[in-house]
């Protein structure tokens, strides 16, 4: 196994609320050491625990590391943690309430606490897509606004917040999902902007969200055609390289979205997206389900390191940015 194993690279869901053999072989046989829950993970505070316990002594014992354990709780129609965690409605709702800096302050601070006290200490929020008001925008529940500058200011409030209480954040999904009608997790699709309506619509609250100094940035699996034609911003070099890393000079952690999402699936494999993904400019790569997948991955990027198609040194520094937020974010003994 090369210094760095390929599995660090990863980040992958588990089958069930408990560590299970699957789990435990690739985190000893191929290095993995980074994780997403779902709700298929959750039964209850001391089972969630206990799970992350697990996990962090594998990681331990296994990779020297401890785990990075990450999960979706925005609030409302993305929630993971059921009751007796606190309930939050959708980020729209309190962005729109009577006092929406001291409601997403609220939110950011308790959820931090909360996942913290189960060893979770990464959370894929804030959504920082502008998206207008609507049924017929699919990310409109999700988002602060339909204003760049109120969604910008917003998002960087929660991103502070979420922070300084101890866990990391992650904006989504660059460069800007707001205009889409259609569901990446079911279809692709194409949002037809050039880059002048991007940086003014879309792109504000990245930019905040990278002034603030936020731990990691998720990709979008859309395409925009003004800006590459061929690929989704997950597998663009023009946009994770060249606009995202070049002209916002971002340099911390990039993530993928689902690669099992039909936005990719429905176009080639895991394996191919996940390559593609990494050579255009994400660090972690992120597959939810199947660890027949994540094997298959694990095995295209060793041999790409292999034949030299991926550098040792993308290897290094992506592995770099992912150790970052590892350390930087640390769960308190369990």
């Amino acid at each position: 196994m090369p210094t760095i194993p390929s599995g660090a690279l990863l980040m992958i869901g588990l089958p069930g609320p408990e560590l299970d053999d699957s789990t435990r072989e690739l985190i000893r046989g191929q290095g993995v050491n980074n994780f997403i829950f779902f709700r298929r993970n959750v039964v209850a505070p001391e089972q969630l625990r206990q799970l992350c316990s697990d996990l962090d002594g594998a990681c331990r014992e296994y990779t020297g590391l401890p785990a990075l354990i990450a999960i979706d709780q925005e609030g409302g129609s993305v929630t993971r943690l059921p009751p007796p965690w606190s309930q939050f409605p959708d980020q729209r709702l309190l962005a729109e309430s009577a006092n929406p800096e001291a409601a997403l302050s609220d939110y950011a601070a308790t959820c931090a606490t909360e996942l913290l006290a189960c060893g979770i200490n990464f959370n894929f929020a804030p959504v920082l897509d502008v998206a207008p008001a609507g049924e017929g925008f699919f990310m409109a529940r999700r988002s602060l606004g339909g204003e760049p500058e109120t969604a910008a200011r917003l998002g960087a409030l929660v991103i502070r917040k979420m922070q300084q209480s101890g866990v990391a954040a992650c904006g989504k999904h660059f460069p800007g999902l707001g205009s889409a009608r259609l569901d990446p997790h079911q279809v692709g699709f194409a949002i037809a902007k050039d880059i002048e309506q991007l940086q003014a619509e879309d792109l504000p609250p990245f930019r905040a969200a990278i002034a603030a100094g936020v731990a990691a940035l998720m990709t979008s699996h859309t395409v925009y055609p003004e800006l590459d034609q061929e690929h989704p911003a997950t597998l663009s070099p023009r946009i994770l390289t060249g606009l995202l890393r070049g002209e916002l000079g971002y340099d911390g952690l990039v993530v993928t979205d689902d690669l099992e999402m039909g936005a990719i699936e429905n176009a080639m494999s895991v394996a191919e997206a996940a390559l593609l993904a990494f050579k255009a400019g994400a660090d972690l790569l992120l597959i939810c389900k199947e660890h027949a997948k994540v094997r298959e991955t694990i095995a295209g990027l060793d041999e790409a390191r292999a034949n030299g198609t991926v550098t040792e040194s993308r290897v290094t520094q992506a592995a770099a940015r992912i150790n970052l937020v590892r350390h930087d974010y640390p769960v308190p003994e369990l």
